[in-house]
């Protein structure tokens, strides 16, 4: 079993930056892939970006070169820092952890970019 608990939301300006936390909590935490992934109103819940333990990243056309995602195995924290945020950014934002057929998600962190 996983547990997967986001801070870090909230309303930041046009241009602003956002560091989004995931805290992990379960056993063979190691082996997962880790994730971000967003979901805005009427909109599917899309992949931001992905790291798996080793360190591999994958992350979605619309936002390389503005987020980064980075993991701390020995905290179990999954973290990621969005800069140059847009409006069309805005969306609940869900920490994601799968290993095969398992899968977990967090209970989601609103962020919401608006003048």
């Amino acid at each position: 079993q996983v547990q997967l608990v986001e801070s870090g939301g909230g309303l930041v300006q046009p241009g602003g930056s956002l560091r989004l936390s995931c805290a992990a909590s379960g056993s063979m935490l190691n082996f997962y892939v880790t994730g971000w992934y967003c979901q805005a109103p009427g909109k599917q819940r899309e992949l931001v970006a992905s790291i798996t333990s080793g360190g591999m990243r994958n992350n979605a056309d619309s936002v390389k070169g503005r987020f980064t995602i980075s993991r701390d195995n020995a905290k179990k924290m999954v973290y990621l820092q969005m800069n140059s945020l847009k409006p069309e950014d805005t969306a609940v934002y869900y920490c994601n952890a799968h290993l095969s057929s398992l899968t977990y998600w967090g209970q989601g962190t609103q962020v919401t970019v608006s003048s």
